[in-house]
């Protein structure tokens, strides 16, 4: 079932299409899952994981490695573009310099709340490098499809360099930043870490972004059932160059190989970090098909899924509070005590209780307060839609 044709404005709920929102909401479990394990401390930790586990969390670092890290952030860049080139099309009545300043004031929207978010919460935040990608992107969505899939071949070869600069291969346990002694540490050392992220971060998401814009166009993941052949082939391909692609630093990570020198790390690293592209791209196209197939007869699950991706901003922040109190030296602490295998089942609890949380507004009829602002700031207005 093709969604029907929206109007000018934010898209309301009637017209939003079942796959991306599908998309979003599933894959912000693989987000806590990525997110919440590099807290975590040890005698030796390699990639965000301590050594020396046990086979269960053996297990669970090679299922994270393999389909989680790496993986699921650029999916979300992904979506993002997708979800630009949508709000441009939208907008295509008000003039290209209207439309790049609607974009422009989205962007800082993302970079003040990820900013804050990043300061008092999770130094590791996205949105605020969304934000300063957005200021760039808000240029490329006039760009013609050549030139952007260059742009992006061109940042998925520099994502494949070997290099030291991989969050696969480091080897150091989480730093003050994520891990402040108390609450003024916090507030002085965050800050500028969070702006070097910020203006670093979006060199990683041009690629998927790019990608995202181009397919946004075709409103690809809109429309599955005209793409069925092109969906399916990205889904398979993707996700099976992924799978292979991690091979080689998962079984490290894991345990099960020995860890090899520096020099093969900054190989398998970045060859783990550029396949998750692919990953990224099939995830997108494997949701697509799956919301295809539920788009006239969705379940109280999907319903419940696609209403966090609807509120996919207000539910990635709601992740943070639970790693602050969880990990943050000052409160719990937990960071030497939770294993791997026990901090990827409190990242799936969160993400669950998120899961209800979105639901029951959905019932409500009630939007996400971060949508809210964000298109409060980009358009002008509150849409409870």
């Amino acid at each position: 079932m093709t969604a029907p044709e929206p109007g000018p404005g934010p898209t309301p709920v009637a017209a939003r299409a079942l796959g991306p929102d599908l998309a979003r909401g599933a894959m912000l479990l693989c987000i806590a899952l990525a997110n919440s394990h590099y807290f975590l401390r040890g005698p030796a930790v390699l990639g965000g994981y301590p050594r020396g586990g046990s086979e269960l969390d053996a297990a669970v670092v090679w299922l994270l490695t393999t389909f989680v890290d790496g993986r699921a952030f650029p999916l979300f860049g992904l979506l993002f573009g997708y979800g630009v080139a949508r709000i441009a099309d939208r907008q295509a009545h008000r003039g290209p310099r209207r439309v790049r300043r609607l974009l422009w004031r989205r962007a800082l929207g993302l970079i003040g709340v990820g900013f804050l978010h990043a300061v008092l919460l999770y130094v590791g935040d996205i949105l605020a490098a969304y934000g300063v990608l957005l200021l760039v992107g808000a240029w490329l969505v006039r760009w013609p499809d050549r030139r952007l899939l260059v742009l992006a071949g061109l940042f998925f070869a520099l994502g494949a360099l070997p290099g030291g600069d991989s969050m696969t291969i480091d080897a150091d346990p989480p730093g003050v930043e994520m891990l402040p002694p108390d609450l003024m540490t916090m507030l002085v050392r965050r800050p500028p870490v969070s702006v070097f992220v910020a203006v670093l971060g979006p060199i990683g998401f041009l690629c998927p972004f790019a990608l995202g814009l181009w397919a946004g166009r075709r409103r690809i993941l809109e429309r599955p059932e005209r793409h069925r052949v092109l969906l399916r082939a990205v889904a398979v391909g993707g996700l099976g160059v992924a799978v292979a692609g991690a091979q080689p630093i998962a079984l490290v990570l894991a345990g099960l190989v020995d860890v090899p020198g520096r020099d093969v790390l900054e190989l398998i690293g970045p060859l783990h970090d550029a396949t998750g592209v692919p990953g990224g791209c099939g995830y997108a196209a494997l949701v697509s098909l799956v919301a295809l197939r539920f788009a006239d007869r969705r379940g109280p699950l999907v319903e419940a899924i696609a209403a966090t991706g609807q509120r996919s901003m207000t539910c990635y922040l709601a992740q943070s509070p639970v790693w602050t109190v969880t990990f943050a030296p000052f409160l719990l602490d937990l960071s030497g005590t939770l294993t791997v295998a026990g901090t990827a089942l409190l990242a799936a609890s969160t993400w669950l209780v998120t899961v209800v949380l979105a639901d029951a507004m959905r019932r409500r009829g009630t939007p996400g307060p971060f949508e809210v602002l964000l298109r409060r700031i980009t358009y002008g207005f509150v849409s409870r839609s």
